[in-house]
């Protein structure tokens, strides 16, 4: 079974290099970057990756892209992002499974480094991505531009290894990636009809905290976690609020 390592990147000349690095373990190497305008394509190919540019629609779209412009050199794609690590464990346990006959794919779970802290609880943990797949048996859903879900023609396997995430390394990073969550996901609470009442706007930001930290167990990473599942509170208040943008500019 033949495996191509694929990282999607934009403009991510900082994480570039180390990432490539830790998927030599693959038989082939894509880039598939979304024009990026700093010196990703660059760095990449100078790494020995091959590098493919395509236009970014939507999430879904760009990695069925990427298993389309991989399918002739392989059987197996593993998507990693530009800011994951593949660590020798993971690299010797998805070589391991791509023999398998039966599986049409393989959750992944991560260690999620948010402000520099690896972060267990408030749900950033096992956090399971569907990355490991067989090409022949898998493709992303169209209708989720973001969160993308994975549709497998068979089996899914769960391996033991996690990635390393080096995600959200500043609050401003944060912040910014968390506002377009809070559109996108404002927008599906509009189309599914979702009208909120006066007492939304306190009860459902109360809930969410109260399962980031408590349910979640986020109070294990003491402060950290106080900080995290209070910032994902204020977000869900945010959603509502948006939703209730939306619906004022559609006269409801």
């Amino acid at each position: 079974m033949k495996l191509a390592a694929v990282i999607l990147t934009r403009n991510e000349q900082s994480h570039i290099v180390d990432c490539i690095s830790s998927v030599r373990f693959a038989d082939h190497i894509l880039v598939f970057d979304s024009l990026s305008t700093d010196k990703t394509v660059s760095l990449a190919e100078a790494e020995g990756a091959q590098v493919i540019q395509h236009p970014f629609e939507n999430y879904a779209s760009q990695r069925n892209a990427a298993l389309s412009a991989a399918a002739p050199f392989v059987d197996w794609v593993l998507f990693v992002d530009a800011d994951e690590r593949v660590t020798p464990a993971l690299a010797a346990e998805v070589r391991e499974k791509i023999v398998l006959p039966d599986f049409a794919g393989f959750r992944i779970p991560r260690h999620n480094y948010i402000f520099g802290k690896l972060t267990r609880g408030a749900g950033w943990y096992p956090d399971y991505q569907t990355r490991l797949l067989r090409i022949s048996a898998a493709h992303y859903d169209p209708e989720r531009q973001v969160h993308e879900l994975v549709i497998l023609t068979g089996p899914e396997g769960v391996l033991i290894n996690p990635f390393l995430h080096y995600n959200y390394q500043t609050v401003a990073q944060f912040h910014e990636k968390q506002r377009r969550y809070t559109a996108y996901d404002a927008r599906i609470l509009y189309e599914q009809g979702i009208r909120p009442k006066p007492y939304t706007y306190l009860l459902q930001p109360l809930r969410h905290f109260y399962w980031r930290f408590v349910t979640l167990k986020g109070y294990r990473d003491g402060l950290h976690g106080l900080h995290l599942s209070a910032l994902m509170a204020w977000y869900e208040l945010q959603k509502y609020l948006t939703l209730r943008q939306i619906l004022s500019q559609q006269g409801v």
